[in-house]
């Protein structure tokens, strides 16, 4: 397969950044954002109903705020509907992205000619199996080519299009939408970390947590049903 056209210096990042009722903690996730907004980035954030001011608290912290049906698969591809940069980076409302992180991403594009990528992960708590946690986490991903949104993917817009998007399911769409890309090409897998919340893996347990997401992905590569395991998820 050729590889992609270079990614050129003045190349633009869309951020995409789909929210609801995420008012505790949104400002805190695009806050850092604004001086990727200063060298000229796009911030999008996608609203699937929020009732709790999340789309008041927004508005001056991005370039567009749109509204959609809830469901994160649906508002991450309207996001990209309405996106013009040339990279789209689909952020997690809980997830911090480094400062440099337009830097990292279009220098390692260009440098490697590859079409899409993510970065590794640190988890905001401080429980020991955590720091387990992210490196399985990176480990996994290196291995087996696939992301989750938590990795904060970043691809070639033309190349999400030739994916196909986000298939409309509720839960796994990031592996689904991964497993495509794969397909065109490897990811680029960049070391430096997002900090995303430990929200989830505290609030549940950590080793519950483990074992939960892990069986989860395991029923859906042989073929669950994505809406019951959604339901088990909740």
């Amino acid at each position: 397969m050729p590889l992609p056209p270079a990614i050129e210096p003045a190349t633009r990042i869309s951020i995409i950044v789909p929210t609801l009722n995420e008012a505790g903690g949104i400002a805190d996730t695009l806050r850092p954002l604004q001086g990727l907004r200063a060298r000229g980035h796009q911030v999008i954030v996608v609203d699937g109903g929020s009732a709790d001011g999340t789309v008041e608290l927004v508005r001056a912290l991005a370039d567009d705020v749109i509204a959609s049906e809830p469901g994160r698969a649906r508002q991450q591809n309207a996001g990209a509907g309405t996106a013009t940069g040339d990279v789209l980076l689909f952020l997690h409302a809980d997830t911090r992205l480094p400062a440099d992180a337009d830097r990292r991403v279009i220098d390692g594009l260009t440098a490697s000619g590859r079409g899409w990528g993510r970065f590794d992960v640190r988890l905001s708590g401080r429980h020991p199996l955590l720091r387990v946690v992210e490196r399985m986490i990176g480990w996994r991903s290196r291995v087996t080519g696939i992301a989750t949104g938590d990795q904060a993917i970043f691809v070639r817009r033309d190349w999400f299009h030739r994916a196909g998007g986000f298939p409309q399911i509720p839960l796994m769409e990031d592996v689904a939408l991964s497993k495509s890309l794969r397909r065109l090409g490897p990811p680029l897998c960049l070391a430096e970390p997002v900090l995303t919340s430990s929200r989830r893996w505290e609030s549940r347990g950590v080793v519950r947590t483990i074992v939960l997401m892990w069986r989860l992905r395991a029923e859906y590569a042989l073929g669950a049903d994505p809406a019951n395991l959604a339901e088990r998820y909740r």
